[in-house]
């Protein structure tokens, strides 16, 4: 199937192009982007953009799906359609499954499940060690012959500091990404919520951002030990900003995400004791918020994720403390990327790259791009769409966001997956 869009304002980073022309896409891939067709080019299809956005789909380096296992709501076939409705194409999918992707078998499912779904393109991520105990390495070298493009640990830090050295060394032998999730659980000491007035206003036991810097600093020696390429997620700390920053000046093969949520909110919204607001890392002080916000303008903070987390209704009714973290983003990181946009507080290329070129590049993944060749997985925006955020309209079988409510300007229209349409709006 051959397609012409026509007349759309594209906006590709990795082509640093923003121009107003049209995007020929046949058999799965983008034929060209440009105001003349290539020649020969017949379209089976016309698609008129006119005054609308053409972006390429979105990456996402964490996202969980439901399966396998049942400690989240939903599963693959469910979450792959909430993705493709916020326009993302491509999702990074942690191991901390039930039972843990440590194994090939496990890796294979996804990938099995994947294709029977057939809506975006799911990117296993293998467990470090077995389990996700911390202790015996898991088989990386089968991990990542199944399929696995990098290897976490997922929000489970390996404390014991032997084990993660010895993880690091064997794995930068294999040439794939370490995706590090920086947490002393010792500092952490059972917290809830970031160690602040407001926890101490609402008797939260609290988590001292040093859970989070101390175990940054020490695997960031760790890594310049062993040179693997690693990559920080999640980091929400002023402190852990400044400490990326100067891993990056040393030359550290490093990069790092922030979650959206954490760009958005912060501990103030913790006032009401709404358990939608408990997520982990916790959300920080307003002086974290900024410097996380600055980290992302200044190019420190690489990439930006959903960290979506679909949730049973019951895990967010429980007291706030007693509530399981999580909130489900996919429908909502590209609104909420649009939003920073539209207070000024980030330029529209800086906030695109963050969510298509710069996660491709880590994982070394063609995809987040409209280069000619490149897998046709785009969305259609109307810029100017004005929508407010339901959760009874939400695809995700996870509603626990704490966005309901929330006004956004800009809608995904349509979603393109390998050249064929995967989404289209009710409203279009």
């Amino acid at each position: 199937m051959r397609h012409i869009i026509s007349n759309g304002r594209v906006i590709d980073p990795s082509q640093n192009l923003d121009k107003i022309t049209n995007v020929y896409l046949s058999r799965g891939r983008v034929v060209a982007v440009a105001d003349e067709a290539p020649e020969g080019f017949t379209a089976d299809q016309e698609i008129d953009a006119t005054g609308k956005w053409i972006l390429p789909g979105l990456v996402d380096l964490q996202a969980r799906l439901g399966e396998p296992g049942n400690q989240y709501a939903g599963n693959i076939a469910s979450e792959t359609q909430a993705a493709v409705a916020g326009g993302i194409t491509s999702i990074c999918c942690p191991p901390d499954t039930s039972p843990v992707n440590d194994s090939q078998a496990v890796t294979e499912l996804l990938q099995r499940r994947a294709r029977q779904a057939a809506t975006a393109f799911i990117m296993p991520i293998g467990a470090i060690t077995q389990g996700l105990e911390g202790e015996r390495l898991s088989n990386s070298f089968s991990l990542k012959q199944a399929g696995c493009i990098a290897l976490s640990q997922a929000n489970k830090s390996i404390q014991n500091p032997l084990t993660l050295k010895n993880a690091l060394e064997y794995n930068s032998t294999l040439n794939i990404p370490i995706f590090l999730r920086c947490e002393d659980t010792q500092l952490k000491n059972g917290g809830i919520a970031h160690s602040g007035p407001v926890s101490s206003r609402l008797g939260l036991p609290e988590i001292p951002p040093a859970a989070e810097t101390t175990a940054l600093a020490r695997d960031l020696l760790l890594v310049e030990e062993s040179g693997v390429k690693a990559h920080f997620s999640q980091i929400s700390c002023a402190r852990s900003v400044e400490l990326i920053a100067d891993a990056k000046k040393r030359g550290l093969p490093v990069t790092c995400d922030v979650a959206i949520h954490q760009l958005h909110l912060s501990e103030m919204d913790l006032l009401g004791f709404n358990s939608l607001f408990n997520v982990s890392p916790p959300l920080r002080g307003m002086s974290d918020k900024q410097a996380l916000i600055l980290g992302v303008k200044s190019g420190i903070i690489d990439a930006i994720v959903s960290d979506h987390t679909p949730l049973e209704k019951d895990d967010k009714l429980l007291p706030f403390g007693e509530s399981a973290p999580g909130i489900s983003g996919l429908e909502t990181l590209l609104s909420l990327l649009l939003k920073l946009v539209q207070e000024n507080t980030l330029e529209l290329m800086t906030a695109i790259r963050c969510v298509t070129q710069m996660p491709a590049q880590i994982i070394d993944c063609q995809r987040g791009s409209l280069a000619e060749g490149s897998s046709a997985d785009l969305c259609i925006l109307d810029p100017e769409a004005i929508w407010t955020l339901e959760t009874q309209n939400m695809l995700s079988e996870g509603k626990n966001t704490p966005f309901a409510g929330w006004e956004f300007i800009g809608k995904v229209e349509q979603t393109f997956f390998q050249g064929r349409p995967v989404y289209k709006s009710s409203q279009t």
